[in-house]
């Protein structure tokens, strides 16, 4: 088993955050900020703007690290099943976009069915992995904070 380290965005923009719009089987309709997996020998800068040309079609600049997520999933049924995706660490950054002129999506995840710009005020409602990010997002932003979140599942 292996740490996943990922690269994630909160892109803002006239306070609105673009968001992942997702549907997996088992869990229904869910949103996830733009970003995933680090490659090994890229940087997060560089994992944060390759997934977010990826899944969203933006350009994105980093402003500040904004939130670390520790995420365990503890249901060894899980961990058998998925046994690379059980241990991981979310590495979030607010961000802004570079540049307006937007590319077709190349490769978004799996469980994708689009973006969606959301008001910050409106995520605390959403189902939105990471999970803690969603209550926490808009003070963050607001009070210009960091923070730490772990996350165990069973």
């Amino acid at each position: 088993m292996a740490i996943r380290s990922a690269a994630k965005a909160v892109i803002m923009r006239d306070g609105k955050v673009l968001l992942n719009r997702c549907y997996g089987r088992t869990v229904g309709e869910y949103y996830a900020l733009p970003g995933g997996g680090q490659l090994q020998h890229e940087s997060l800068p560089e994992a944060i703007r390759r997934e977010c040309l990826e899944e969203t079609g933006y350009t994105v600049a980093i402003d500040r690290f904004l939130a670390l997520c520790e995420e365990i999933i503890t249901d060894e049924a899980v961990r058998q099943r998925h046994p690379d995706y059980t241990h991981k660490v979310y590495h979030v950054f607010l961000c802004h976009i570079a540049c307006d002129t937007k590319a077709q999506p190349s490769e978004r995840d799996a469980n994708q069915v689009g973006c969606e710009w959301v008001a910050i005020e409106d995520v605390a409602a959403l189902r939105l992995f990471p999970r803690p990010l969603a209550a926490n997002l808009a003070r963050l932003i607001r009070d210009n904070e960091t923070a730490w979140f772990e996350t165990d599942y069973s």
